[in-house]
């Protein structure tokens, strides 16, 4: 196999990050906090353009700090207080202050944001004019990652890929994961150096933080409240599948209802990252673990969680809760279980013939019952894998090997339901005009 450490280390550094909000405000409020700064001056007119992703998933989301929902008064604290340093912390440094100045912003200001046709998953544009300046800032690939700035028609940074033509429009630039396995993800995770991977534990204090939130108090859905309060009640089990649920579902109850709170993320998601780590984090509170193994367990989960939104996409028609993140995380947990490698792909194929047909219909406190959905799944899968209770091959969309069920995971979640994700962002925009 190859040695890959060094780059799934690296990987795991880029990919691993705190964050305060949902991810896609966030990543419009960082982009306006960079064109105003590049701006330097008030702002007369703003246009923003984002993907349909971007836009579904901000659409009916809490923001940190604030009581008023979505995409606009997120690109407003971005414009009031943002600061690009911060990266997707840029809503975690605004002051009540701030906050409140950005919502009266919002009532005072046309604030323009609508979805645009690129077909990019992740594709942000912010253009501002003041008095004397224009900027354009976009952002591409990744929440925080700036391909485009320009001032006054000066172009101060251009990382845009190159215009597609019928020359080069079947060129794709191969990834570390393309060519990757399962097989070889864990056989690398068991060689890396702990030191290199210690840091990904800082994720279940964060994520923990965040679940605890949601216990307190009936937040959003309250989902993990109500979890609490059943198994309280013995109506449900305290078992380490209930636990695992309560925790995940409680930290997505707080997150998504706007709790001003950093969470670790994965893959550019603060719910992937709550996902891929609270159930680990459960079964090592039930099933207390070196701290070696949990880093190693977390590093599995993460990466396996990379390994399928390559194929997937960043973002996807399909809850990437579900059909990433959850099956990263049954990987990791497998994985400290003691399972075999045929076990740990096993239960990754019993997640795949579970929760493939979970639909994203936006960021939104109604996550929380996918998130109760998909940890649960994830913890099942590994207890009942390691006792050999596993689909077999050629069932469904499972192939021959967990790696073959990837790829047609990926086909079916990013070319397959292109379409079916239209069609959810129209369903959307006529319930919201109907309110």
């Amino acid at each position: 196999m190859r040695d890959i450490r060094n780059e799934l280390v690296e990987m795991l550094k880029n990919e691993v990050k705190p964050a305060v909000g949902c991810t896609e405000p966030v990543a419009l409020a960082l982009a306006c906090a960079k064109a105003k700064e590049l701006l330097g001056e008030e702002v007369v007119e703003n246009k923003m353009l984002v993907s349909h992703n971007i836009f579904k998933n901000g659409m009916g989301v809490g923001i940190p700090g604030s009581k008023i929902l979505g995409l606009k008064v997120a690109a407003c604290m971005g414009l009031v207080g943002g600061k690009s340093a911060d990266g997707l912390s840029v809503l975690e440094g605004l002051t009540e202050e701030e906050v409140k100045e950005s919502e009266k912003y919002l009532e005072e200001h046309t604030i323009s944001v609508e979805p645009t046709e690129s077909t990019d998953k992740i594709y942000l544009e912010v253009t501002l004019k003041g008095e004397n300046h224009e900027v354009t800032v976009k952002v591409r690939g990744r929440h925080d990652n700036f391909t485009y700035l320009e001032k006054d028609g000066e172009v101060i940074l251009d990382n845009e890929p190159k215009e597609m033509t019928t020359e080069n429009k079947e060129e794709r630039k191969e990834t570390l994961m393309d060519k990757a396995t399962v097989a070889e993800i864990v056989d690398n995770v068991e060689k890396m150096n702990f030191e290199d991977i210690k840091f990904l534990l800082d994720g279940i204090k964060m994520n923990r933080a965040m679940a605890e939130i949601g216990l307190k108090e009936k937040t959003g859905v309250g989902m993990g409240y109500g979890i609490k309060q059943a198994i309280a009640d013995g109506e449900l089990g305290d078992d380490i599948v209930n636990y695992a649920m309560m925790l995940t579902s409680a930290a997505s109850d707080a997150r998504m209802s706007g709790v001003k709170m950093p969470v670790m993320s994965s893959n550019g998601s603060g719910n992937h990252g709550l996902t891929a780590i609270l159930p680990i984090a459960a079964y090592s509170e039930r099933f207390p673990q070196e701290d070696e193994r949990v880093a190693r367990a977390l590093a599995i989960s993460h990466l396996i969680t990379a390994y399928i939104k390559n194929f997937t996409g960043r973002l996807s028609p399909m809850c990437g809760c579900g059909v990433a993140a959850a099956i990263g995380c049954t990987a990791g947990l497998s994985w400290l279980m003691n399972a075999e490698l045929s076990q740990i792909e096993g239960a990754m194929e019993n997640m795949i013939a579970d929760l493939s047909g979970m639909i994203c219909d936006g960021a939104k406190p109604g996550c929380a019952c996918k998130l109760a959905t998909a940890s649960s799944a994830a913890v099942q899968n590994a207890i009942l894998a390691k006792r050999g209770c596993i689909v077999p091959g050629l069932n469904g969309i499972v192939g021959r090997s967990v790696d073959e069920s990837v790829r047609a995971l990926g086909c079916v979640g990013d070319a397959g339901m292109s379409v079916t994700d239209e069609v959810i962002l129209d369903v959307m925009n006529e319930m919201n005009k109907a309110n």
